[in-house]
């Protein structure tokens, strides 16, 4: 099955404490049917010092279910499904919500 959501898209958070945030996908899990995303659940990390790191608290960002997210839409940012069309032979994923082509 093709992907919907990949790295480097803008997405809407639909459900949880972020919800209504938008960021980019930073990577897939697809085994585990998550992503991180740029800014949303956020986690505080308590970390021993190492040889190669400080001791402190750092804030990295956890894995959100790809259920909770939604691709945004070109036109007006706002949350739209993803379809597929077939132009020419080339398959390329399409907005919805405006019709748009996301990419290709």
């Amino acid at each position: 099955m093709a992907a919907k959501i990949k790295k480097g898209d803008k997405v809407v958070v639909l459900s949880g404490k972020d919800r209504g945030k938008t960021g980019e996908v930073l990577a897939i899990l697809p085994e585990k049917n998550r992503a991180l995303v740029q800014g949303i659940n956020l986690m505080k990390r308590h970390t021993k010092q190492s040889a190669n790191q400080e001791a402190g608290i750092y804030t990295k960002e956890a894995s959100i279910h790809l259920s909770n997210l939604a691709y945004a839409d070109p036109k007006d940012g706002k949350a739209s499904r993803v379809g597929f069309e077939i132009k020419d032979g080339v398959k390329t994923r399409v907005a919805k919500r405006s019709g748009e082509t996301i990419d290709g």
